[in-house]
């Protein structure tokens, strides 16, 4: 049996800006009446809502699910998030489409398609992920038999690797589309 980790209600980036201010006005006033223990606690209490607001929960359950290769379970996560565009700040919204992108390039490449250049257009946090984001594109440009747009995905791609981590997989690709149109899209 599986445990849950959480099954609470995600709460609204504006709604933790507001929960930040009032601990920390709080936090303030327990500074006014001596309470210095309280005053520090609360401070470092309202830091988590800060956190919270740069890095969704939704989000992170979701990549926890993810490395277990629980995809059920990762998409379950995401669709609690209800309307990502006010939910989520613009580079969340950017993982966000990141996720769904790589979840849906299993089933459904043209919508796969659409949240991956989402994701590319609002912007993630590291090199790595976006690198991945366009490898993936990549693939779907060539199961499409767009050679150019593969070709240049590709390189972008390339250059974003600067670990080398999807070295194995940008020279299987390159492979691939020299090869021609009978392309197979790969999980990567």
């Amino acid at each position: 049996m599986q445990s849950q980790i959480y099954t609470g209600v995600m709460f609204n980036k504006n709604l933790k800006l507001v929960l930040t201010a009032l601990i920390l006005i709080t936090a303030v006033w327990q500074f006014t009446e001596s309470n210095i223990g309280n005053g520090i606690f609360l401070i470092l209490f309202s830091l988590i809502f800060v956190f919270l607001y740069f890095k969704n929960e939704m989000i992170l359950l979701a990549f926890l699910k993810l490395r277990k290769q629980d995809f059920d379970g990762a998409n379950k996560y995401l669709d609690k998030i209800k309307d990502p565009h006010t939910a989520l700040v613009r580079k969340q919204e950017g993982y966000y489409n990141y996720l769904k992108g790589l979840m849906l390039s299993q089933t459904n490449l043209n919508l796969a398609e659409k949240h991956l250049k989402k994701a590319v257009e609002l912007g993630l946090n590291m090199d790595q992920d976006l690198a991945m984001a366009k490898l993936n594109l990549a693939g779907i440009a060539m199961s499409k038999n767009k050679k150019i747009e593969a070709e240049k995905l590709l390189a972008e791609a390339k250059k974003l690797d600067k670990q080398g981590m999807l070295k194995e997989q940008l020279t299987m690709m390159k492979a691939q589309l020299k090869k021609g149109p009978q392309v197979q899209m790969r999980r990567y």
